[in-house]
């Protein structure tokens, strides 16, 4: 049997091992764009800060792992996939074969269309080859713009500032991080960055990047001009999925439509990570989740069903993100939204930077976010991935928030 996996991330490689754990002399090949070896994107900012070398991002940090494990890592980009040949073709003129593949090619970032947009001091922070750029163009004390105050952006934020960067953050939503955090707890984490000498800008756009001598000048909806020597855009993310066009694969919003098994509309050939519209656990619904949690979840589906079709379904991913702003943790859990018909409580402690909402349907805790508080992590994801009916105890948590392990404790042992 012949896999290829089309992407490097952790989604690709965790299904690369999974595959071999589970066929010794299947031929497993991974094809990669970049050429490092596959590291993980999430580690960047920790190589922005010097807490780790380019080395320490790496996925598996011997340099023989591969090839000790006999998967082939191929250096090019997927430009079309002919799914009745069966094969790929790459960028450096090799065509690839498969009995099935993997799409794992990820997701990139999204540039705004903004005059002055492309200018060259005006850098993404996606790949290793971005962080190098952004270690050579930040200078201690230097002024330096950060478009987008997501959860990208925000795990930046952090490297920026400790590389002691004169930070000013514009943020088009009212709110920091408005896809993970409601109005009150995003708020809140723009006061604590602010607190920290970092300049936020919420409900703003840059309409205009200019050269300003050996400066920029980024022009903002409200009349503000910001002087950068360097300018981080961090606006969003879109899948890596147009060299599909021609091949079948039906493609939604982006991504590629999946089924439980991770298969796209085309046999033999899945899909994992922020290319694959997947399964929300909440929902039950299928979007575009793109957090590596999510990606080594899909990687692990997807390779034990190229291997035996049908051998698992993916139940669905909890989407739960967790986000340290200089020093100020903040999550989200489900639906943290709520739901139509929902019952929803919170705590609030404006002054220490404390704050915890919950989530139900029905009696039972379907989302949550929390702010400073990091001790029931574990616990909201338990309840809400197990569903559990809570009966009297819906109550006491909508009375005190903070119950949450009694509820737990509770709901989990035998009457």
């Amino acid at each position: 049997m012949k896999h290829l996996i089309i992407g490097a991330g952790p989604a690709g490689v965790i299904a690369a091992e999974t595959l071999r754990k589970l066929d010794k002399n299947a031929s497993i090949t991974i094809l990669g764009d970049e050429p490092e070896p596959p590291y993980s994107r999430m580690a960047i900012p920790y190589l922005l800060i010097d807490n780790i070398n380019e080395h320490g991002t790496y996925l598996r940090k011997d340099t023989d792992y591969f090839e000790g494990k006999n998967i082939d890592v191929v250096i090019g980009r997927a430009e079309s996939l002919d799914s009745a040949a069966k094969s790929v073709k790459v960028s450096n003129g090799d065509s690839l074969s498969y009995d099935k593949v993997l799409v794992a090619t990820g997701s990139r970032p999204i540039r705004p269309p903004v005059p002055g947009i492309d200018h060259e001091k005006v850098i993404n922070c996606w790949t290793l080859a971005d962080a190098r750029k952004i270690t050579a163009g930040i200078n201690k004390g230097a002024p330096v713009v950060l478009i987008g105050a997501g959860f990208i952006g925000c795990i930046i934020l952090e490297s920026l500032v400790s590389a002691g960067a004169n930070l000013t953050v514009i943020e088009m939503g009212n709110r920091m991080v408005p896809r993970m955090l409601d109005e009150k707890c995003g708020t809140m984490l723009e006061s604590w960055c602010e607190n920290k000498g970092v300049n936020v800008m919420t409900s703003t756009t840059v309409t205009e990047i200019k050269e300003s001598g050996n400066n920029l000048t980024v022009v903002t909806s409200n009349g503000d001009q910001v002087e950068a020597e360097l300018v981080i855009s961090a606006a969003g993310v879109k899948p890596n999925a147009e060299f599909l066009e021609g091949s079948g694969v039906k493609l939604v919003d982006g991504g590629i439509e999946v089924d439980r098994n991770m298969q796209s509309s085309v046999t033999d050939i899945f899909a994992a990570g922020d290319v694959a519209y997947g399964r929300d656990f909440s929902t039950g619904e299928f979007s575009i989740q793109a957090i590596q949690p999510t990606a080594v979840d899909h990687g692990r589906v997807a390779a034990k069903n190229m291997h035996s079709h049908g051998a698992i379904e993916h139940q669905g991913s909890v989407l739960m993100n967790v986000l340290d702003t200089l020093g100020l943790i903040s999550a989200s859990y489900g639906q943290w939204e709520g739901v139509d018909g929902g019952d929803t409580t919170e705590l609030l402690d404006e002054a220490n930077f404390k704050y915890i909402q919950l989530q139900f349907e029905d009696d039972r805790l379907i989302g949550a976010n929390t702010l400073g508080m990091t001790q029931h992590i574990g616990v909201l994801r338990g309840l809400i991935q197990g569903r559990f009916k809570l009966g009297d105890w819906k109550q006491r948590l909508m009375d005190n928030p903070l119950l949450l392990m009694e509820a737990y404790l509770a709901a989990t042992q035998p009457a």
